[in-house]
């Protein structure tokens, strides 16, 4: 099995992918590169057998009703609360909300954070894999799949802090995942990952793929799907990092 991981950013500068080979019981990260275009992206969707992307699929379906409400200047919004319960129904998705249940942070909002600017772009992405031929399920069920790295590492079991910023601290995580699991072959990349958190981001993404790919997640359920085929869905892991190496997908 392949999978590739995105650490989707803006623009190329700041986005990372990386390309896991996954064979019984060992594991070799095969290609790891940084400013990454979306044709390079789209090729490898079409080459991999899961791809999981991290950035926001989609918006929330009360901000996206809002946004279209409000755009028509000659109406009025009498429904507009403006309360802080209202508003965090517009900052965040279903699948926030799962997250928050989960790990006790809140992701970040697609709507009101700056990940707004990377999921416009995410959005164009999409479109072009699936013009490509490659169908896209913003619930995950298909070859793409929405991501969260630090949430994935604090699940299993890993401590994050000063990971994203700080090299050493990206060094001393490298060196825990591979004691964890010395199956997993980093050998080439390693200094990339470590000055990178980008490219490190980018690694985990391709592992998180791995996990969906063998159904190790929670899918969303039957009431939260038709906001998860909207919203999209973060498919966070439900078991150890050594379900990984299980060798058949579910």
């Amino acid at each position: 099995m392949l999978t590739a991981g995105v650490d989707l950013a803006a623009e190329p500068k700041g986005t990372a992918l990386a390309v896991v080979d996954w064979n019984a019981g060992h594991a070799r990260l095969v290609d790891l590169q940084v400013g990454v275009a979306d044709g390079v992206i789209v090729e490898v969707a079409n080459q991999v057998d899961k791809i999981g992307i991290d950035c926001a699929l989609g918006w929330p379906v009360e901000f996206v009703e809002f946004v279209v409400q409000h755009s028509d200047f000659e109406s009025t919004q009498r429904d507009v609360d403006g309360g802080m319960d209202w508003r965090r129904r517009l900052a965040f998705r279903e699948t926030d909300r799962f997250v928050r249940e989960r790990t006790k942070r809140w992701p970040l909002s697609v709507s009101t954070d700056r990940l707004g600017l990377t999921a416009m772009r995410c959005a164009g992405l999409l479109a072009r894999i699936q013009a490509s031929g490659v169908p896209v399920d913003r619930a995950g069920s298909g070859t793409v799949v929405e991501v969260y790295p630090g949430a994935t590492l604090r699940l299993w079991g890993f401590d994050t802090t000063g990971y994203r910023t700080c090299p050493e601290a990206r060094a001393t995580l490298l060196r825990s995942i591979q004691d964890e699991a010395p199956w997993l072959d980093f050998a080439l990349f390693a200094p990339l990952m470590i000055s990178s958190g980008d490219a490190f981001d980018a690694v985990v993404a391709a592992m998180a793929a791995r996990n969906a790919a063998l159904g190790h997640y929670e899918a969303p359920s039957a009431s939260q799907m038709d906001r998860a085929r909207s919203e999209g869905w973060i498919a966070l892991p439900t078991g150890p990092m050594s379900n990984l190496t299980d060798t058949g997908a579910r």
